[in-house]
């Protein structure tokens, strides 16, 4: 096990109801608020009028700016940094998925930053400030609603970047699985891909010694496993959306990497997908991932194993650890289609001339500074077309 640090300071409030809460829980910190969301999901839930209605027996004020669509756009992120600017305001608030609050996020660095903020996803300054914002989650996916990380993408250069620092962590994060209930199924698929990308990342690694994290990591993933097709078979199932709820907040906090070398490629080509055809991150990741787990697993192919028989129930002979390997694989991608996910690029409409393109996009040898991708097996621009063949 490596060394390791972890902060973890957002005030996390689950529930039935725990919408309602929202203007007292921020009143500490917020005079003037940025409302921010996405299109007009949060007015039909009903969650637009009871926020505002929080927010004003609080007495706070607010702005507001909707519009954020997935894979959110910095041309927004701008506007919104404008208004804060314009308004006075000392606080953001987020309300939706993933995209709103990564959106936030910029929202909440670009005010403080003197430069462009995305000088700072493009690692050419750093965050050395945040207004500080909060969260009421209406789609358990990127885990964003308690982490410290940011993506968002540059349309004009059709490249689709992230940050962290523990500076963008949510102060507050209410999370109502209720609001859940009336998502579409094609959002659940997405949703659970995410969550259990989020996992591997950290889980598949070269460190050794890592019974407790490995055992978190597994048992969250057969709980958010089971409890998705429980969703999948009755969408208005408040329990199991909790389930996989806490899951997608797990997942994404910091706590499942502590202590071990994490990976990261498959979010590293998965962004390059969203930035080229404006794919839904969890079905790019869905098609993806079990692609790299048959390119790589011979690199540590005793962590492929335990993943298959831990997770994935399997129990073939210890003989033939390869066929042990390739049929946890196989059970993942039949989990995914049972949940309404693909898993080949050209049903995500990506055929293989923009492979290459993609691939020295995501290493960085399209411009010139190739670094390669992964912490598991260093990737080049070669493996990742590699990899986009084996889903093709």
């Amino acid at each position: 096990m490596q060394n390791f640090e972890i902060q973890t300071p957002t005030k996390l409030v689950f529930g039935k109801n725990t919408q309602h809460q929202i203007g007292e829980l921020i009143k500490p910190f917020a005079k003037k608020v940025l409302l921010h969301y996405g299109g007009g999901s949060v007015k039909k839930i009903g969650l637009y009028d009871d926020t505002k209605k929080s927010l004003e027996a609080a007495g706070i004020s607010f702005v507001e700016l909707g519009g954020v669509v997935p894979n959110p756009r910095l041309s927004l992120v701008y506007e919104g940094i404008e208004l804060c600017k314009k308004e006075g305001v000392d606080f953001v608030l987020a309300i939706g998925g993933g995209s709103a609050i990564d959106s936030a996020k910029a929202i909440a660095v670009g005010v403080k930053h003197e430069g462009d903020v995305w000088d700072i996803y493009d690692d050419k300054a750093q965050i050395t400030a945040a207004l500080p914002m909060a969260v009421i989650l209406t789609i358990p996916a990127a885990g964003s609603e308690m982490s410290g990380n940011s993506v968002v993408t540059n349309e004009k250069l059709g490249r689709k970047y992230g940050m962290g620092s523990d500076l963008i962590r949510p102060v507050v994060a209410i999370v109502n699985p209720e609001y859940f209930t009336s998502l579409p199924l094609a959002q659940l698929g997405y949703g659970v891909a995410d969550i259990m990308s989020h996992i591997f990342e950290r889980y598949f690694t070269q460190t050794t010694k890592c019974d407790i994290t490995d055992g978190m990591c597994e048992s969250i993933l057969r709980g958010v496993m089971k409890n998705a097709l429980l969703c999948a078979e009755d969408m208005s199932d408040y329990d199991a959306w909790a389930e996989v709820g806490l899951g997608g907040i797990i997942a994404h906090n910091g706590w499942l990497g502590i202590g071990r070398a994490q990976d990261w490629a498959c979010h590293g080509m998965e962004h390059e997908l969203s930035a080229y055809n404006d794919v839904a991150h969890g079905a790019g990741l869905a098609v993806l991932t079990p692609a790299w787990m048959k390119y790589v697993y011979k690199e540590n192919i005793n962590m492929f194993v335990q993943f298959a028989v831990n997770v994935m129930g399997v129990t073939q002979s210890f003989r033939e650890p390869d066929e042990i390997v390739l049929e946890g694989i196989s059970r993942l991608e039949e989990f995914y289609k049972k949940i309404g996910l693909v898993l080949t690029l050209s049903e995500l409409n990506i055929q293989e001339p923009a492979f290459e393109d993609m691939a020295k996009k995501a290493t960085g040898a399209y411009f010139g500074d190739e670094h390669g991708i992964g912490g598991f097996k260093k990737l080049m621009w070669q493996d990742v077309v590699n990899i986009f063949k084996l889903c093709k």
